[in-house]
């Protein structure tokens, strides 16, 4: 008989493995979005940054869902009830949190949105607790709060200055977005779903959302294909969709059924960490390629200080991680490591 305990430990191994790579790609999307808006504010003076956000946005997962289809044009051939449930979901969810991340940013500043946004690491312990009619374990609140202590030193963070406004009500909404969107991908009567079909409408989701708000926020229709004319602007929209939108989505939604939502949402805080180190170097890259100017960021006490913080609560999660004894982790104990592969190969 195969080992099912060695099984399950090699199977979530590489899950933390692939979304540790995710979220580095998700990372990777900031200071590449953050130049793009900036070469699009340069063809399009008049238009604001509701639109560039949103219709980046938009194309990012246009061109995502054009690259599966390509991939697999048969995928939604054999599309099963609870695959369609599971991707309208993702995609309806997903792309109300993005949404209201950007709104929110516009009306509260770019610390407050950091921390407000993280706030996921603290809803889904308190999720787990209802849901199992149990108390949170001490790792896993002793690694939320770490994770943010470390954002809010990262994000510079003030509690004497925060209040409560439409910017951080958004803000919050969207770490409530980000919650449901997680415990989505953990839910049991999905785990039979196949990965491809499911990030596909998840794609078609997002864009569903972000299509009318860039439509209706240009400053002239001519503007939505005035932003993209440049081969320099296609290239950036290209890595965006296809590395840090296709990939690091398609990771998270295969690999994260195989953790627990609590572990994957610490996981998925070092996001910043990986921006911020992105940005200490990429910027001037870019700058050089495009001719915006986008200085680089500094390596400072605060970043060295919240990057230990988070990145050392997530090894400390795993460091004493032990076997999962929920049902989402016995399903997995029925399966060898083969059976799992072929699944994902066939996904």
């Amino acid at each position: 008989m195969p080992d099912y305990h060695s099984s399950e430990a090699f199977m979530h191994r590489r899950a933390v493995w692939w979304l540790v790579t995710a979220t580095a790609a998700w990372g990777l999307s900031f200071p590449l979005q953050k130049m793009l808006a900036m070469e699009q504010q340069q063809l399009a003076p008049a238009a604001g940054s509701w639109f560039l956000t949103s219709w980046i946005t938009c194309l990012r997962s246009l061109i995502a869902t054009l690259v599966l289809l390509l991939w697999k044009p048969n995928v939604l051939r054999a599309l099963t009830p609870p695959e369609r449930r599971q991707g309208v979901l993702l995609g309806l969810i997903g792309g109300l949190g993005l949404m209201l991340q950007a709104d929110g940013l516009a009306h509260t500043n770019a610390s407050t949105s950091a921390f407000l946004t993280q706030a996921y690491c603290v809803l889904l312990p308190m999720w787990d607790s209802i849901s199992h009619r149990r108390l949170p374990g001490w790792r896993q609140v002793g690694c939320a709060g770490l994770v943010l202590w470390g954002i809010s030193i990262l994000s510079g963070f003030d509690w004497r200055t925060l209040h409560m406004g439409r910017g951080e009500w958004e803000t919050l909404g969207c770490a409530l977005a980000s919650t449901v969107w997680i415990v989505l991908l953990e839910q049991p009567r999905y785990a039979k779903n196949r990965v491809m079909p499911v990030t596909l409408l998840m794609f078609f989701g997002f864009a569903v959302w972000s299509a009318p708000v860039a439509v209706l926020a240009a400053p002239q229709v001519a503007d939505l294909l005035r932003v993209v004319a440049s081969p320099i602007a296609v290239a950036q929209l290209s890595v965006l969709s296809l590395l840090c939108t296709a990939f690091a989505y398609g990771c998270m939604n295969l690999w994260q059924p195989k953790v627990s939502a609590t572990e994957a949402g610490l996981i998925y805080c070092i996001e910043p960490v990986c921006a911020a180190s992105f940005s200490l170097f990429l910027p001037e890259i870019l700058s050089r390629w495009t001719g915006v100017p986008y200085p680089n960021e500094s390596l400072t006490g605060a970043l060295l200080a919240g990057a230990i913080l988070i990145t050392g609560a997530n090894v400390f999660l795993q460091i004493t991680w032990s076997p999962r004894t929920s049902e989402t982790a016995l399903a997995l104990n029925s399966e060898s490591v083969t059976q799992h592969e072929r699944r994902d190969a066939q996904a």
